[in-house]
């Protein structure tokens, strides 16, 4: 995730940074800046974004598989998966 984030981050910059060399002020080419890395990085790292797709899905089944077994165990059952 980290990783991901840094990257778009480092896009922001790269695209504000190519404004500012033909003189655009700072806020704006920041501003264009954001807007254009928001639909590049879509497609410039792609791989990156489904890793962390696939890294957030994975916590949220073990999450969601804990949180079933606590409330199996708060009404009595022995497992998640028993029923009377």
């Amino acid at each position: 995730m980290t990783l991901y984030v840094l990257a778009r981050l480092g896009l922001v910059a790269v695209v504000s940074g190519a404004l500012m060399l033909f003189t655009v002020p700072l806020l704006p080419a920041l501003a264009v800046g954001v807007v254009v890395a928001l639909p590049a990085s879509l497609f410039l790292f792609k791989g990156l974004r489904e890793r962390v797709a696939a890294g957030l899905n994975a916590r949220q089944a073990v999450r969601q598989a804990e949180r079933d077994k606590l409330r199996a165990e708060l009404r009595g059952d022995e497992g998640p998966l028993t029923q009377a």
